[in-house]
């Protein structure tokens, strides 16, 4: 069931959105070859408590992991899509480098991924960073009232596969509020004219994860770490969107 917000509860949604955006943009200034991911995750940790709020991710459980969820973010470093769990591993020059902030914030929930590259990348890796990041806008564009959620998914497939990668269909997007996840499920691929209809209050993290290869995924032994099954690089932006009676208000941006 699609839960949706009025206009109060978006503007204390915003609080937490804004906040995992500040996150992102700290640890941006952060990353450079030899720092490691575990680094990374402290100084999110420490900015978030210290904003009286609370790490979404650490001690999730999901649906396929009966191990709690060990991170403040997620760091999926190359061929790790998503849920990569933070550690010792340091950052080299042409890393790819997603990371995956969520915070809960006055009862409710904020959440948003952005993609770097370590130092200087090749010519491939900035294509796709740039194809996922244009995907992104492109389904942004269509979070009108009267579009359906099929408009947003097909938005995301066209962009990808028009630049020669592949989207992930193994995870998806969601509604967000109270809950980190709500319905619906945004998927990256669909045909258009599909899905609910999109209508004011309604709130959802989009999440477009390409690929340089396949779109076949794994977990890894640590029954978290999500990777391409081809070990071809991987590529994932997220942002939250409120659907207003004036178009989309992208809440994770400042």
């Amino acid at each position: 069931m699609i839960i949706f917000k009025s206009d109060d509860e978006i503007k204390i949604m915003e609080k937490a959105a804004e906040l995992v955006a500040n996150v992102l943009l700290k640890l941006e200034k952060l990353i450079k070859p030899g720092i490691t991911t575990e680094m990374l995750d402290r100084e999110a940790e420490e900015m978030i408590i210290a904003h009286n709020a609370k790490p979404a991710f650490k001690g999730y459980q999901g649906r396929i992991s009966k191990r709690p969820f060990p991170g403040t973010i997620c760091a999926s470093v190359n061929e790790e899509i998503v849920h990569g769990i933070p550690g010792k591993r340091k950052l080299n020059e042409g890393d790819i480098i997603s990371i995956d902030v969520g915070a809960k914030l006055d009862g409710f929930f904020g959440d948003s991924a952005r993609s770097y590259l370590v130092g200087n990348g090749d010519e491939q890796a900035k294509k796709l960073l740039k194809t996922t990041w244009d995907a992104l806008n492109d389904s942004i564009d269509q979070c009108i009232t009267g579009n359906r959620l099929g408009d947003v998914s097909h938005a995301i497939e066209s962009r990808a596969l028009a630049n020669g990668f592949s989207v992930v269909k193994d995870f998806v997007g969601h509604g967000i509020g109270r809950d980190m996840h709500e319905d619906p499920q945004v998927l990256n691929y669909g045909p258009k004219n599909q899905g609910p209809l999109l209508r004011k209050g309604m709130v959802i993290a989009i999440e477009p994860m390409l690929n340089e290869g396949g779109s076949d995924v794994e977990i890894l032994p640590d029954l978290w770490t999500v990777v391409t099954r081809d070990r071809k690089r991987s590529c994932h932006f997220e942002d939250m969107i409120a659907i207003t009676s004036e178009g989309p208000k992208i809440l994770t941006r400042i």
